[in-house]
Formats: structure tokens, C-alpha cells, sequence
């Protein structure tokens, strides 16, 4: 379930990797490179904290097939994505649901604190994409007032609260992450933000 989890998130990202590379009209290697940040920049973040060397990707190629892959894919089937927008952002948000839950299995693998465990998961989700949103030229999501690492804290913490009773991790796994997809799903639909410190 965990490797699962692992390999759609990187699947989410990849594609999200190469929305906006398209926006940017980037070259195919450009391209390429986004997918690749976007896909695994949080992960390899979060091992290096915690110490896990080589990083994931580094330990098992099929990150790196799935991830050309998607790209490949994702470029070929351009013409179908008739609202880029929407896709961008529906992409985005199943990773960040999925990243979380992945930062959190490896923070408990590594017998840290929930709440260290917590901030792994949304260090995991956040950080491709505020590489790739650096890379880009753009100010990164989780800088600005919209709900994107808060949802993820809320999905984090959902799962060490209800892990406490009799569930099935499996199914504990999937109510932390579609807290995560709603939560900031609810956000956008209904323009919830955190509020801004500075006065006009």
C-alpha cells in the first residue's frame, strides 16, 4: 500500500511537473527536468533530514521510469487536457494528498515524533513543488495565502488521531489523504485562506 501511495504521488506530481513547464513553453528537456523536481524534490529532502542514503530514487529506478513515463505520457496527450488550469491543479492536489502520507510513513520508519513525522509529510508534499515553481519563476503555492501545507498538517494530523482506534492502516491511509484532497479542494472552491498579516 505505502510503495503504492509512493509511485501515484510521483505519477500526480510528474504530470503536475509538466503542466507548467508547458505553461512556461519550455523545451522537452526542460520538460523533463520540472517533472523530475516537481516529482521528487520533498522526497529527497525528507531522506536527506532523516538521513536515508541514497535517496529513494536513487535506490529503486522505477521512480525514475514512472516519472519519464508520465512525462512522456502527459506530453503526447496534451491536446486532450482542454483546461490546463484545472488539471494543474487537481494533479497538484492527489499528490500533495498522496506525499503526505508517504513523509509520515518515513518519519514513523524512522521512530521520530508525530509531529516531526507531521512536518515530513508536508515537507514531502510542498517541497517539489516549490522547486519547481522556483525553477519556474513563479512565487511557490505554499509562500502565498492559499491553503496548500496547512491541509496537509490537518491530513497528518488526522492520521495519528484516528490510527488510535481499531482501523486498518490501509483505510487509515486513505481518510488522512482524502482529508488532505478536500481540505484543500473546500479551499479553492470557497476561497478559504489563511489571513494576511499585512494591512493595506
Amino acid at each position: 500500500m505505502f510503495y503504492t501511495i509512493d509511485i501515484l504521488g510521483t505519477i500526480a506530481f510528474a504530470v503536475s511537473g509538466v503542466l507548467v513547464a508547458f505553461n512556461k513553453k519550455m523545451d522537452l528537456f526542460g520538460v523533463l527536468i520540472i517533472a523530475f523536481v516537481t516529482a521528487v524534490g520533498g522526497g529527497t529532502l525528507r531522506d536527506l533530514l532523516i538521513g536515508d542514503t541514497p535517496v529513494s530514487w536513487m535506490k529503486d529506478i522505477a521512480y525514475t521510469y514512472v516519472i519519464i513515463a508520465s512525462a512522456v505520457l502527459a506530453i503526447i496527450f496534451r491536446s486532450k487536457i482542454n483546461y490546463l488550469r484545472t488539471s494543474l491543479f487537481f494533479f497538484d492536489t492527489i499528490g500533495i494528498g498522496l506525499y503526505t502520507l508517504v513523509g509520515i510513513e518515513k518519519g514513523i520508519q524512522a521512530d521520530l515524533h508525530p509531529i516531526i513525522c507531521i512536518a515530513l509529510g508536508t515537507m514531502t508534499a510542498s517541497f517539489g513543488g516549490v522547486i519547481r515553481d522556483i525553477l519556474c519563476n513563479e512565487i511557490p503555492v505554499i509562500f502565498r495565502k492559499e491553503i496548500y501545507a496547512t491541509a496537509c498538517i490537518l491530513g497528518g494530523a488526522t492520521y495519528f488521531l484516528i490510527i488510535q482506534l481499531p482501523i486498518e492502516t490501509n483505510v487509515v491511509f486513505i481518510i488522512s489523504g482524502i482529508v488532505v484532497i478536500v481540505t484543500r479542494l473546500l479551499a479553492v472552491r470557497f476561497k478559504i485562506a489563511l489571513p494576511n498579516i499585512y494591512r493595506s
